[in-house]
């Protein structure tokens, strides 16, 4: 049987012992956690370039017709180029390969020292685009819009009626080449690829053949036009940060 006396002693001495305990609970709760290591990591860029030859083409013309009223300016214009869609189609050009850039009628005025603006008269400028997806035509087709009534070309751009597949190529070597480096630096650091923690790619870049000289084309045609395609340069650049260890 516990006597009064040992019931207090044995209380006296849970209670000394739990405020001893608290400060030390408190203590460690409150001990700050050793700092968490920051994983070594190396961020490159590469690029990926393939040639590809061209197997279509985009042409810029124009119809540029002059007259003493708007009306008489676009009335000229429209019949001009009435008859160069006509030949576009001859030359087996689809309605769906056709599209008008821009159409613009602007009077045109002489100046002369200390005297207003005299109108002359006005421009009418009709400009189109046709797509070309067989490239041996591109020179007849030139030469069959000239006789029609062009009277000016804007521009040729070659260019693939499908890309992607040169693109995959570019974007593949990008990556085999931040790889390869990737390990070489890593070496080079007594060091090793532990894995890719993010990559991005750039905007694809088309770097396309010089445009071809056609300003002094404008003649009877007695042959077809030549015209140079060249090759074109597509580029991926991909960026990527791998981890070490």
């Amino acid at each position: 049987m516990t006597t009064p006396r040992l019931l207090k002693a044995t209380t006296a001495l849970a209670v000394a012992a739990s405020l001893f305990a608290a400060p030390m609970a408190f203590a460690a709760d409150t001990l700050p956690s050793p700092p968490m290591m920051m994983p070594t990591t190396l961020s490159l860029s590469a690029t990926g370039q393939v040639s590809a030859t061209p197997d279509m083409a985009t042409i810029g013309f124009a119809v540029v017709t002059q007259g003493k009223t708007a009306s008489d300016a676009m009335k000229a214009n429209n019949a001009r180029m009435n008859a160069v869609l006509a030949a576009l189609k001859t030359a087996g050009i689809a309605a769906k390969d056709i599209r008008t850039s821009s159409l613009n009628l602007n009077p045109q005025y002489v100046y002369n020292n200390n005297q207003p603006p005299q109108l002359t008269g006005y421009e009418a400028r009709d400009q189109i685009t046709v797509r070309v997806n067989d490239l041996n035509q591109t020179g007849p087709v030139i030469d069959a819009v000239i006789k029609a009534g062009i009277n000016q070309i804007d521009q040729i751009n070659f260019g693939l009626k499908n890309d992607d597949a040169v693109l995959d190529q570019a974007r593949q070597q990008a990556v085999a080449t931040l790889q390869q480096r990737a390990q070489l630096y890593a070496a080079a650091a007594g060091l090793k690829v532990k894995r890719i923690l993010n990559i991005e790619e750039g905007s694809p870049n088309v770097v396309r053949p010089p445009m071809p000289m056609m300003a002094a084309r404008f003649k009877a045609a007695d042959e077809s036009t030549p015209v140079a395609t060249g090759d074109l340069q597509e580029s991926v650049t991909v960026s990527a940060t791998f981890e070490l260890q």
